[in-house]
Protein backbone atom coordinates (compact mmCIF):
# COMPACT_ATOMS: atom_id res chain seq x y z
CA UNK A 1 0.00 0.00 0.00
CA UNK A 2 0.81 3.78 -0.36
CA UNK A 3 1.51 6.48 1.98
CA UNK A 4 -1.34 8.38 2.75
CA UNK A 5 -0.08 11.68 1.26
CA UNK A 6 -0.60 9.96 -2.21
CA UNK A 7 -2.73 12.36 -4.15
CA UNK A 8 -4.25 11.14 -7.31
CA UNK A 9 -6.34 13.21 -10.39
CA UNK A 10 -8.63 11.49 -12.78
CA UNK A 11 -9.38 13.01 -15.92
CA UNK A 12 -12.15 11.99 -17.98
CA UNK A 13 -13.39 13.40 -20.98
CA UNK A 14 -16.98 13.94 -21.39
CA UNK A 15 -18.91 12.19 -23.65
CA UNK A 16 -15.74 11.77 -25.32
CA UNK A 17 -16.64 10.51 -29.16
CA UNK A 18 -19.47 13.39 -29.31
CA UNK A 19 -16.85 16.15 -28.25
CA UNK A 20 -14.59 15.10 -31.06
CA UNK A 21 -17.31 15.33 -33.58
CA UNK A 22 -18.44 18.96 -31.48
CA UNK A 23 -14.54 20.28 -31.53
CA UNK A 24 -14.37 20.57 -35.24
CA UNK A 25 -18.60 21.48 -35.71
CA UNK A 26 -19.44 24.28 -33.03
CA UNK A 27 -22.72 24.34 -34.23
CA UNK A 28 -23.60 20.85 -32.27
CA UNK A 29 -23.23 22.55 -29.62
CA UNK A 30 -26.58 22.56 -27.43
CA UNK A 31 -27.87 19.66 -29.76
CA UNK A 32 -28.54 16.14 -29.37
CA UNK A 33 -25.85 13.77 -30.83
CA UNK A 34 -25.26 10.13 -31.00
CA UNK A 35 -22.26 7.88 -32.25
CA UNK A 36 -22.71 4.71 -34.04
CA UNK A 37 -20.12 1.50 -33.80
CA UNK A 38 -18.44 0.17 -36.19
CA UNK A 39 -21.02 -0.97 -39.43
CA UNK A 40 -23.35 2.09 -38.10
CA UNK A 41 -24.75 -0.95 -35.06
CA UNK A 42 -25.14 0.45 -31.64
CA UNK A 43 -24.98 3.85 -29.86
CA UNK A 44 -21.91 4.12 -28.33
CA UNK A 45 -21.63 7.90 -27.46
CA UNK A 46 -24.39 10.48 -26.88
CA UNK A 47 -24.61 13.91 -25.62
CA UNK A 48 -26.34 15.14 -22.32
CA UNK A 49 -28.63 16.10 -25.07
CA UNK A 50 -29.31 12.54 -26.67
CA UNK A 51 -29.22 10.95 -22.93
CA UNK A 52 -32.27 13.46 -21.62
CA UNK A 53 -34.31 12.22 -25.12
CA UNK A 54 -33.89 8.69 -23.08
CA UNK A 55 -31.75 7.06 -25.93
CA UNK A 56 -30.24 4.19 -24.36
CA UNK A 57 -26.23 3.72 -24.18
CA UNK A 58 -25.94 0.63 -26.36
CA UNK A 59 -29.16 0.95 -28.13
CA UNK A 60 -29.04 -0.76 -31.72
CA UNK A 61 -29.98 2.10 -34.18
CA UNK A 62 -32.53 1.45 -35.68
CA UNK A 63 -34.37 0.85 -32.38
CA UNK A 64 -34.10 4.12 -32.04
CA UNK A 65 -33.72 6.06 -35.28
CA UNK A 66 -37.45 6.87 -34.74
CA UNK A 67 -36.98 8.84 -31.74
CA UNK A 68 -33.60 10.12 -33.04
CA UNK A 69 -35.49 11.76 -36.10
CA UNK A 70 -38.41 13.22 -34.24
CA UNK A 71 -35.81 15.35 -32.64
CA UNK A 72 -33.66 16.31 -35.27
CA UNK A 73 -30.69 14.52 -33.78
CA UNK A 74 -27.40 14.74 -35.25
CA UNK A 75 -25.78 10.85 -36.30
CA UNK A 76 -22.70 9.63 -36.64
CA UNK A 77 -20.75 6.88 -37.88
CA UNK A 78 -17.27 6.31 -35.33
CA UNK A 79 -14.20 7.81 -37.04
CA UNK A 80 -11.45 6.47 -34.28
CA UNK A 81 -8.96 7.56 -36.34
CA UNK A 82 -9.38 11.14 -35.46
CA UNK A 83 -10.79 10.05 -31.80
CA UNK A 84 -7.25 8.23 -30.74
CA UNK A 85 -5.50 11.61 -32.57
CA UNK A 86 -7.71 13.51 -30.37
CA UNK A 87 -7.05 11.33 -27.09
CA UNK A 88 -3.11 11.43 -27.84
CA UNK A 89 -3.20 15.12 -27.70
CA UNK A 90 -5.45 15.38 -24.75
CA UNK A 91 -2.61 13.64 -23.20
CA UNK A 92 -0.12 15.49 -24.45
CA UNK A 93 -1.37 18.52 -22.43
CA UNK A 94 -1.69 16.93 -19.48
CA UNK A 95 2.58 15.87 -19.61
CA UNK A 96 2.77 19.59 -19.42
CA UNK A 97 0.88 19.46 -15.79
CA UNK A 98 3.02 16.49 -14.38
CA UNK A 99 5.02 14.01 -16.51
CA UNK A 100 3.58 11.44 -14.06
CA UNK A 101 0.81 10.21 -16.47
CA UNK A 102 -1.09 6.87 -16.38
CA UNK A 103 -3.35 6.60 -19.77
CA UNK A 104 -5.96 4.42 -18.13
CA UNK A 105 -8.28 4.62 -21.65
CA UNK A 106 -8.89 6.85 -24.66
CA UNK A 107 -10.52 8.84 -22.62
CA UNK A 108 -9.57 9.06 -19.41
CA UNK A 109 -5.92 9.23 -17.37
CA UNK A 110 -4.56 9.63 -13.71
CA UNK A 111 -2.12 12.33 -12.67
CA UNK A 112 -0.25 11.95 -9.56
CA UNK A 113 -0.56 15.51 -7.77
CA UNK A 114 1.52 14.16 -5.02
CA UNK A 115 3.10 16.71 -2.89
CA UNK A 116 1.37 19.79 -4.96
CA UNK A 117 0.79 22.98 -2.89
CA UNK A 118 -1.24 24.68 -4.58
CA UNK A 119 -5.15 24.75 -3.91
CA UNK A 120 -6.28 21.20 -5.47
CA UNK A 121 -9.29 22.22 -6.86
CA UNK A 122 -8.01 25.41 -8.64
CA UNK A 123 -5.36 23.38 -10.06
CA UNK A 124 -8.34 21.10 -11.19
CA UNK A 125 -9.78 24.33 -12.93
CA UNK A 126 -6.94 24.88 -14.34
CA UNK A 127 -6.26 21.36 -16.20
CA UNK A 128 -9.55 21.10 -17.61
CA UNK A 129 -9.92 24.83 -19.07
CA UNK A 130 -6.39 24.36 -20.32
CA UNK A 131 -7.80 21.27 -22.00
CA UNK A 132 -10.53 22.65 -23.66
CA UNK A 133 -8.76 25.71 -24.77
CA UNK A 134 -6.03 23.48 -26.59
CA UNK A 135 -7.91 20.67 -27.84
CA UNK A 136 -11.93 21.79 -27.56
CA UNK A 137 -12.44 18.46 -25.15
CA UNK A 138 -14.29 18.92 -22.24
CA UNK A 139 -13.27 17.53 -19.30
CA UNK A 140 -13.88 16.24 -16.05
CA UNK A 141 -11.87 16.62 -13.10
CA UNK A 142 -11.31 14.14 -9.75
CA UNK A 143 -8.62 14.49 -7.16
CA UNK A 144 -8.69 12.59 -3.90
CA UNK A 145 -6.38 10.44 -1.71
CA UNK A 146 -6.79 6.76 -4.20
CA UNK A 147 -8.31 6.39 -7.56
CA UNK A 148 -10.97 4.92 -6.73
CA UNK A 149 -12.04 7.81 -4.83
CA UNK A 150 -10.59 10.21 -7.58
CA UNK A 151 -13.17 8.22 -10.18
CA UNK A 152 -16.11 8.87 -8.13
CA UNK A 153 -14.64 12.36 -7.47
CA UNK A 154 -14.56 12.96 -11.34
CA UNK A 155 -17.91 11.83 -11.67
CA UNK A 156 -19.86 14.29 -9.44
CA UNK A 157 -17.24 17.08 -11.23
CA UNK A 158 -19.54 15.69 -14.67
CA UNK A 159 -23.16 15.97 -13.37
CA UNK A 160 -23.24 19.43 -10.89
CA UNK A 161 -22.28 22.68 -12.87
CA UNK A 162 -21.83 24.25 -9.47
CA UNK A 163 -18.28 22.62 -9.54
CA UNK A 164 -16.83 24.29 -13.02
CA UNK A 165 -15.91 20.56 -13.81
CA UNK A 166 -13.34 19.39 -10.94
CA UNK A 167 -14.05 18.36 -7.44
CA UNK A 168 -11.36 17.59 -4.83
CA UNK A 169 -12.03 14.90 -1.75
CA UNK A 170 -8.63 15.62 -0.32
CA UNK A 171 -9.40 16.83 3.44
CA UNK A 172 -13.18 17.14 1.99
CA UNK A 173 -15.39 17.54 4.63
CA UNK A 174 -17.94 16.03 1.49
CA UNK A 175 -16.54 12.66 1.59
CA UNK A 176 -18.71 11.05 3.58
CA UNK A 177 -21.86 12.18 2.18
CA UNK A 178 -20.46 12.10 -0.97
CA UNK A 179 -19.59 8.02 -0.48
CA UNK A 180 -23.27 8.00 0.86
CA UNK A 181 -24.71 9.21 -2.40
CA UNK A 182 -22.51 6.68 -4.44
CA UNK A 183 -24.59 3.53 -5.26
CA UNK A 184 -21.96 0.67 -4.59
CA UNK A 185 -22.46 -0.52 -8.23
CA UNK A 186 -21.27 2.65 -9.27
CA UNK A 187 -18.00 2.04 -7.72
CA UNK A 188 -14.76 1.61 -9.75
CA UNK A 189 -14.25 -2.46 -9.40
CA UNK A 190 -17.53 -3.94 -8.22
CA UNK A 191 -19.74 -5.55 -11.01
CA UNK A 192 -23.14 -6.72 -10.80
CA UNK A 193 -22.65 -10.13 -9.33
CA UNK A 194 -21.05 -7.99 -6.79
CA UNK A 195 -23.55 -5.30 -6.54
CA UNK A 196 -26.33 -8.02 -6.56
CA UNK A 197 -24.12 -10.01 -3.87
CA UNK A 198 -23.78 -6.59 -1.51
CA UNK A 199 -27.72 -5.23 -1.41
CA UNK A 200 -28.54 -8.78 -0.97
CA UNK A 201 -26.83 -8.28 2.47
CA UNK A 202 -28.22 -4.49 3.05
CA UNK A 203 -25.29 -2.72 1.38
CA UNK A 204 -26.60 -0.22 -1.39
CA UNK A 205 -23.96 2.88 -0.94
CA UNK A 206 -20.03 3.15 -1.03
CA UNK A 207 -19.98 4.50 2.39
CA UNK A 208 -22.16 1.66 3.63
CA UNK A 209 -19.31 -0.71 1.77
CA UNK A 210 -16.02 1.08 3.00
CA UNK A 211 -17.37 0.65 6.43
CA UNK A 212 -18.41 -3.13 6.15
CA UNK A 213 -16.17 -5.93 7.78
CA UNK A 214 -12.61 -6.44 5.98
CA UNK A 215 -12.45 -10.17 6.72
CA UNK A 216 -16.02 -10.75 5.27
CA UNK A 217 -15.48 -8.52 2.32
CA UNK A 218 -12.09 -10.40 2.03
CA UNK A 219 -14.28 -13.72 1.78
CA UNK A 220 -17.06 -13.01 -0.36
CA UNK A 221 -15.25 -10.65 -2.89
CA UNK A 222 -11.27 -11.85 -2.26
CA UNK A 223 -8.49 -9.43 -1.98
CA UNK A 224 -9.78 -7.95 -4.67
CA UNK A 225 -12.87 -6.32 -2.69
CA UNK A 226 -10.81 -5.77 0.17
CA UNK A 227 -8.56 -3.20 -2.00
CA UNK A 228 -11.62 -1.14 -2.86
CA UNK A 229 -13.12 -1.09 0.27
CA UNK A 230 -9.17 0.42 1.14
CA UNK A 231 -9.26 2.43 -1.58
CA UNK A 232 -13.00 4.30 -0.23
CA UNK A 233 -11.07 4.29 3.31
CA UNK A 234 -8.28 7.03 1.92
CA UNK A 235 -5.41 3.81 1.94
CA UNK A 236 -4.21 3.66 -1.73
CA UNK A 237 -3.59 0.52 -2.95
CA UNK A 238 -3.50 1.28 -6.55
CA UNK A 239 -0.72 2.82 -7.89
CA UNK A 240 0.04 5.16 -10.84
CA UNK A 241 1.38 2.84 -13.59
CA UNK A 242 2.80 4.51 -16.42
CA UNK A 243 4.41 1.64 -17.80
CA UNK A 244 1.88 -0.65 -20.09
CA UNK A 245 1.95 -4.50 -19.95
CA UNK A 246 3.28 -5.91 -22.71
CA UNK A 247 -0.07 -7.08 -24.72
CA UNK A 248 -0.15 -10.98 -24.74
CA UNK A 249 -2.20 -10.82 -27.90
CA UNK A 250 -3.31 -8.58 -30.58
CA UNK A 251 -6.89 -8.99 -32.83
CA UNK A 252 -9.00 -7.06 -35.95
CA UNK A 253 -11.63 -8.22 -37.16
CA UNK A 254 -14.72 -6.27 -38.59
CA UNK A 255 -18.45 -7.35 -39.81
CA UNK A 256 -18.74 -6.93 -43.38
CA UNK A 257 -21.11 -4.18 -45.07
CA UNK A 258 -22.98 -6.68 -47.05
CA UNK A 259 -22.55 -10.72 -47.50
CA UNK A 260 -18.93 -11.49 -49.31
CA UNK A 261 -19.05 -14.35 -51.09
CA UNK A 262 -16.22 -14.30 -53.62
CA UNK A 263 -12.20 -15.42 -52.31
CA UNK A 264 -10.73 -12.33 -53.66
CA UNK A 265 -13.15 -9.80 -51.33
CA UNK A 266 -12.11 -11.87 -48.57
CA UNK A 267 -8.22 -11.92 -49.22
CA UNK A 268 -8.38 -7.76 -49.22
CA UNK A 269 -10.23 -8.07 -46.20
CA UNK A 270 -8.07 -10.29 -44.53
CA UNK A 271 -4.79 -8.91 -46.02
CA UNK A 272 -6.16 -4.98 -44.40
CA UNK A 273 -7.04 -6.53 -41.01
CA UNK A 274 -3.10 -8.04 -41.23
CA UNK A 275 -1.78 -4.94 -41.94
CA UNK A 276 -3.62 -3.19 -38.83
CA UNK A 277 -2.52 -5.98 -36.63
CA UNK A 278 1.08 -5.41 -37.61
CA UNK A 279 0.74 -1.90 -37.13
CA UNK A 280 -0.17 -1.94 -33.94
CA UNK A 281 2.85 -5.11 -33.53
CA UNK A 282 5.29 -2.81 -33.84
CA UNK A 283 3.42 0.09 -32.13
CA UNK A 284 4.26 -2.79 -29.11
CA UNK A 285 7.93 -3.55 -30.36
CA UNK A 286 6.89 -7.25 -30.63
CA UNK A 287 6.64 -9.91 -32.91
CA UNK A 288 4.29 -12.49 -33.10
CA UNK A 289 5.02 -16.79 -32.83
CA UNK A 290 1.97 -17.96 -34.39
CA UNK A 291 -1.32 -16.01 -36.45
CA UNK A 292 -4.97 -17.35 -35.97
CA UNK A 293 -6.91 -16.48 -38.98
CA UNK A 294 -11.45 -16.76 -39.13
CA UNK A 295 -14.20 -16.16 -40.48
CA UNK A 296 -17.99 -16.84 -40.32
CA UNK A 297 -21.62 -16.45 -41.88
CA UNK A 298 -24.15 -15.21 -40.47
CA UNK A 299 -25.25 -16.76 -36.96
CA UNK A 300 -28.70 -16.68 -37.38
CA UNK A 301 -28.71 -18.38 -40.31
CA UNK A 302 -29.32 -22.29 -40.75
CA UNK A 303 -25.98 -22.52 -42.92
CA UNK A 304 -23.99 -20.68 -40.13
CA UNK A 305 -20.28 -21.65 -40.78
CA UNK A 306 -17.55 -20.61 -38.54
CA UNK A 307 -13.85 -21.99 -39.18
CA UNK A 308 -10.77 -21.02 -38.06
CA UNK A 309 -7.24 -21.88 -38.61
CA UNK A 310 -3.75 -21.53 -36.63
CA UNK A 311 -0.52 -21.08 -38.38
CA UNK A 312 2.81 -20.97 -36.19
CA UNK A 313 5.56 -19.35 -37.63
CA UNK A 314 9.15 -20.22 -38.51
CA UNK A 315 10.89 -17.23 -37.28
CA UNK A 316 8.60 -14.36 -34.76
CA UNK A 317 7.81 -11.93 -37.20
CA UNK A 318 6.25 -8.26 -37.63
CA UNK A 319 6.38 -7.65 -41.17
CA UNK A 320 3.30 -7.00 -43.21
CA UNK A 321 3.69 -8.99 -46.26
CA UNK A 322 5.03 -11.90 -44.46
CA UNK A 323 2.41 -11.74 -42.36
CA UNK A 324 0.05 -11.38 -45.07
CA UNK A 325 1.06 -13.83 -47.09
CA UNK A 326 0.71 -16.56 -44.14
CA UNK A 327 -2.66 -15.28 -43.34
CA UNK A 328 -3.90 -15.44 -47.20
CA UNK A 329 -2.62 -18.54 -47.22
CA UNK A 330 -4.71 -20.18 -43.90
CA UNK A 331 -7.74 -18.43 -45.62
CA UNK A 332 -7.57 -19.82 -48.71
CA UNK A 333 -7.90 -23.43 -47.21
CA UNK A 334 -10.48 -22.80 -44.77
CA UNK A 335 -12.53 -20.77 -47.65
CA UNK A 336 -15.89 -22.67 -49.04
CA UNK A 337 -17.67 -21.21 -51.84
CA UNK A 338 -20.84 -20.63 -52.16
CA UNK A 339 -21.33 -19.14 -48.92
CA UNK A 340 -22.08 -15.37 -47.37
CA UNK A 341 -19.95 -14.68 -45.09
CA UNK A 342 -20.63 -11.80 -42.67
CA UNK A 343 -17.40 -11.56 -40.83
CA UNK A 344 -13.75 -12.36 -40.64
CA UNK A 345 -10.43 -11.70 -38.56
CA UNK A 346 -7.28 -12.11 -37.62
CA UNK A 347 -5.19 -12.73 -34.33
CA UNK A 348 -1.60 -12.40 -33.41
CA UNK A 349 -0.68 -14.67 -30.09
CA UNK A 350 2.63 -15.88 -28.35
CA UNK A 351 3.73 -12.02 -28.75
CA UNK A 352 7.14 -11.74 -27.73
CA UNK A 353 9.88 -8.67 -27.67
CA UNK A 354 11.57 -8.02 -30.95
CA UNK A 355 14.86 -7.50 -29.77
CA UNK A 356 14.48 -11.22 -28.48
CA UNK A 357 13.63 -12.84 -32.00
CA UNK A 358 15.89 -15.50 -32.74
CA UNK A 359 16.68 -16.29 -36.35
CA UNK A 360 16.55 -19.26 -37.91
CA UNK A 361 19.85 -20.23 -40.18
CA UNK A 362 17.45 -21.42 -43.50
CA UNK A 363 15.31 -18.16 -42.87
CA UNK A 364 15.39 -17.00 -46.61
CA UNK A 365 13.74 -13.67 -45.33
CA UNK A 366 16.61 -10.83 -44.65
CA UNK A 367 15.56 -9.63 -41.01
CA UNK A 368 17.30 -6.15 -41.44
CA UNK A 369 15.68 -5.63 -44.57
CA UNK A 370 12.57 -6.13 -43.53
CA UNK A 371 12.87 -4.08 -40.38
CA UNK A 372 14.51 -1.07 -42.15
CA UNK A 373 11.56 -1.64 -44.94
CA UNK A 374 8.70 -1.36 -41.65
CA UNK A 375 10.39 1.63 -40.59
CA UNK A 376 10.29 3.70 -43.98
CA UNK A 377 6.23 2.28 -44.24
CA UNK A 378 5.66 3.67 -40.36
CA UNK A 379 7.37 6.73 -41.04
CA UNK A 380 5.49 7.42 -44.10
CA UNK A 381 1.95 6.61 -43.07
CA UNK A 382 2.42 8.84 -39.83
CA UNK A 383 3.34 11.56 -41.81
CA UNK A 384 1.28 11.23 -44.70
CA UNK A 385 -2.00 9.49 -42.99
CA UNK A 386 -2.59 5.97 -42.36
CA UNK A 387 -2.86 4.39 -45.47
CA UNK A 388 -0.74 6.03 -47.44
CA UNK A 389 1.21 3.48 -48.36
CA UNK A 390 -0.14 -0.44 -48.33
CA UNK A 391 -0.13 -3.62 -49.62
CA UNK A 392 -1.78 -3.90 -53.31
CA UNK A 393 -3.44 -7.52 -51.63
CA UNK A 394 -5.54 -5.12 -49.57
CA UNK A 395 -7.43 -3.84 -52.33
CA UNK A 396 -8.65 -0.26 -53.69
CA UNK A 397 -12.36 0.15 -53.61
CA UNK A 398 -13.24 -1.80 -51.01
CA UNK A 399 -17.14 -2.50 -51.63
CA UNK A 400 -17.32 -4.77 -48.76
CA UNK A 401 -16.14 -2.49 -46.21
CA UNK A 402 -18.36 -1.93 -43.00
CA UNK A 403 -20.86 0.62 -43.17
CA UNK A 404 -19.91 4.22 -41.92
CA UNK A 405 -22.01 6.62 -43.67
CA UNK A 406 -22.18 9.39 -41.41
CA UNK A 407 -18.62 9.33 -40.65
CA UNK A 408 -16.89 13.20 -40.88
CA UNK A 409 -13.41 13.37 -41.95
CA UNK A 410 -10.18 12.84 -40.45
CA UNK A 411 -9.77 16.20 -39.84
CA UNK A 412 -6.03 15.70 -37.99
CA UNK A 413 -4.35 12.93 -39.29
CA UNK A 414 -5.07 13.38 -43.25
CA UNK A 415 -3.60 16.12 -45.21
CA UNK A 416 -6.71 15.82 -48.26
CA UNK A 417 -9.04 15.91 -44.98
CA UNK A 418 -7.93 18.97 -43.15
CA UNK A 419 -10.48 21.36 -41.84
CA UNK A 420 -11.24 24.38 -44.05
CA UNK A 421 -11.64 27.72 -43.07
CA UNK A 422 -13.13 30.52 -44.96
CA UNK A 423 -13.54 34.36 -44.10
CA UNK A 424 -15.87 36.87 -45.78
Amino acid sequence: MLRHESIFALIDCNNFYVSCERAFQPKLEGKPVVVLSNNDGCIVSRSNEAKALGVPMAAPYFEVKGLLDKHHAHVFSSNYVLYADMSHRVMQVLQRFTPDVEVYSIDEAFIDLSGFTEDLTTYGVKIKETISRWTGIPVSVGIARTKTLAKIAAEKAKKSKKLKGAFSLVDSPYLEKTLELTEVGDVWGIGRSSTAHLQSHGIYNALQFSKANPAWIKKTMSIVGLRIAQELREVSCLPLEQVRERKKGITTSRSFSRAVTSLEEMTEAMATYVDRCAEKLREEGAATKTLAVYLMTNRFTDDHYYYHKVVTLPVPSDDTGELIAYATSALRSIFKEGLRYKKCGVMFTELIPKETVQTDMFDRISRERSSRRMEVLDAINARMGNGTLRYASEGWKKDWHMKCENRTPEYTTQWDQLLTVSAE
